[in-house]
């Protein structure tokens, strides 16, 4: 529930530093008029008084009850129905105090429908303030709230993406284990010990959302050995990053579906050795990964093979930094290159 605008301090000092100024203002102007200071005084704080509970009633009554746009009706007849009671409480108050005063009494009498007039005037600024007030607080925790669910579905789609790589890898690793049991079981008993290695090493990233870039290209190396151990000598990777682009901080396991992808593209249509290229670089305030494979332009066709892993970097980087320009692939002399830029 949001709480009354008289409980911050500014609110309520302005709203003291007024009442005492209007307080003052009809006290002089009553003695001007020819009226004791006592008299003048007694009227300017029996109405003023009165007329600031009656807004105190208003800021309190709409923190439990705020009426919506179609229910205006409700505020004018609660301030109006507030005024009276303010002229009718003050009239009784005012005549006790000071019923042997025959023309303040009889200046009172005529000047009752002003006293509504202003009461009325202030009530009406009051409720408005207070609408506006509790408006903008229920708009403020609204949007906290969809702040917190859109953080927690964007979560909740990471974290499912992440999950998502695992599966797709290891069962392209399990199926290579299968096929090398049989004819090489000593390779075969590496890639489990290696794959045991990699997966450990994906869990105790599972709570660290960035990395280094040399801790992210010790991950990669992981996969990489287990891709060397199914392609043997046909596969060859080289990396190159400067020592400041080490130490830049990146999404974790972004590379390993951009290498995942070269491999299948350079790799599955050919017996030759290849040469997949992965490049870190500083600039600009930016980390650039790029991972290079060459490609047999009539049987690979990379320009329509983003698949789930490309993809999946895609949404991830639009997830955390929301752009959509993080992500590009060229080609350029038969081979494909994909271009991550993480802002720091």
């Amino acid at each position: 529930m949001a709480q009354s605008p008289f409980f911050t301090a500014k609110f309520t000092k302005a709203f003291i530093a007024w009442w005492m100024v209007w307080f003052a203002m009809q006290a002089i102007i009553l003695y001007w008029g020819g009226f004791s200071w006592r008299v003048s005084i007694a009227d300017s704080a029996v109405f003023n008084i009165l007329t600031a509970l009656g807004c105190w009633m208003i800021a309190f009554m709409f923190q439990y009850y705020l009426p919506g746009q179609e229910r205006f009706w409700y505020i004018l007849a609660l301030s109006v129905a507030l005024s009276l009671c303010i002229v009718f409480i003050g009239k009784w108050i005012l005549i006790t105090l000071l019923k042997n005063d025959i023309t303040y009494i009889a200046m009172l009498q005529n000047w009752l429908p002003i006293r509504f007039g202003i009461a009325l005037l202030m009530l009406g600024c009051m409720a408005m303030i207070s609408v506006v007030w509790y408006g903008f607080i229920d708009q403020q925790e609204a949007e906290e709230r969809r702040a917190v669910a859109e953080a927690l579905k964007k979560e909740t789609e990471l974290i499912a993406l992440r999950r998502q790589l695992q599966p797709h890898f290891l069962f392209n690793s399990l199926n290579s284990i299968s096929a090398m049991v049989g004819t090489m079981p000593g390779e075969a008993r590496k890639m489990i010990q290696q794959l045991s290695d990699f997966l450990r090493s994906t869990i105790h990233k599972e709570d660290d959302r960035f990395v280094l870039l040399s801790e992210e290209l010790t991950h990669l190396q992981l996969y990489l050995d287990i891709e060397k151990v199914r392609f043997g000598h046909r596969l060859i990777a080289t990396i190159n990053a400067d020592e400041l682009a080490l130490q830049q901080k990146m999404p974790a396991l972004i590379l390993q579906p951009l290498v995942e992808n070269a491999i299948k593209f350079g790799l599955y249509d050919t017996t030759d050795a290849v040469t997949i290229t992965i490049t870190g670089m500083a600039e600009n305030n930016h980390l650039m990964l790029k991972v290079s494979n060459p490609f047999d332009p009539q049987t690979a066709m990379p320009q329509k093979g983003e698949g789930f892993g490309l993809n999946s970097v895609k949404r991830r980087l639009y997830l955390l930094f929301a752009r959509n320009d993080l992500v590009e692939t060229s080609m350029t002399d038969n081979i494909f290159t994909t271009t991550v830029i993480i802002p720091q």
